[in-house]
């Protein structure tokens, strides 16, 4: 890895985007190796949580222009969305582990879909969201027409894509953007401890969770009480499920494995 940091710790599996000479702007590189990152939490039974955050002042600036510039001419940007954040975008929403942003600093363009792609999301005081496509003829993409009417609602996301301004965390905090804002030297041991008590929960069942809320936004109310009951037998086989029980029944914490 060379543009990202990984290391696994405790169950926590940390993914640092480390370009900051570029705000964490996203080359391709970047991309392919979060990615593979990801991939590699998903199959390692170590991990049972995930944080991703950026190295220096900012979450991520969005797509790095200065390398799509280099390739004018013989670069097509929907092939460019198609292997490459389409497949980032797609693995954080597959992968059945919590996933936490460590929000730090800015989270602008595709660096905004990202952080819209976990799935909860602690903010600095200093961080701010903003999608600045418009400002150079496009739309937004990584996810983010998607996810964003999803957290704020259709009139808010439009407005932030049409107008580019850049939203301040309080005001995301308000929109339902993120799930907590905490002043700026607290964001790393708040995302710590948060990533701790999960990474100790029950991983099967967190996973379950995530997967159902995502399945069910395009079910009719009988669909998703059929697949709810489904997934339900599913968790009710598991080891922390029996655990779960046990632990209540003899009035002690739960020893989750997450199997």
């Amino acid at each position: 890895m060379e543009t990202i940091l990984y290391q696994v710790a405790d169950n926590i599996a940390t993914i640092t985007l480390n370009r900051p000479e570029t705000l964490n702007a996203f080359s391709d590189q970047m991309i392919d190796e979060t990615t593979s990152a990801l991939k590699q939490a998903g199959r390692d039974e170590a991990v049972r949580c995930v944080m991703i955050t950026g190295n220096g002042r900012a979450f991520s600036s969005g797509q790095d222009l200065a390398d799509v510039t280099a390739r004018a001419g013989s670069f097509s940007i929907g092939d460019h969305l198609r292997h490459g954040y389409n497949q980032l975008i797609t693995t954080m929403i597959a992968l059945e582990k919590p996933i936490i942003g460590a929000i730090n600093g800015v989270a602008a363009g595709a660096g905004c879909g990202v952080a819209l792609a976990a799935d909860l999301r602690i903010a600095s005081d200093r961080a701010s969201f903003m999608l600045a496509f418009s400002k150079v003829g496009l739309i937004p993409d990584s996810g983010v027409n998607w996810l964003l009417p999803r957290l704020v609602g259709y009139a808010r996301a439009y407005e932030m894509a049409i107008t580019a301004d850049k939203i301040p965390a309080a005001r995301a905090y308000e929109w339902g953007m993120v799930n907590r804002v905490v002043p700026h030297d607290q964001v790393w041991e708040t995302a710590v401890a948060w990533a701790t008590s999960l990474a100790a929960g029950p991983t099967l069942a967190y996973g379950l969770t995530k997967r159902i809320m995502h399945k069910t936004w395009d079910m009719s109310l009988p669909e998703a009480l059929a697949y709810e009951a489904y997934l339900q037998e599913v968790a009710g086989r598991s080891a922390d499920n029996k655990e779960g029980v046990r632990a209540f029944l003899e009035k002690r914490a739960a020893h989750f494995t997450g199997k």
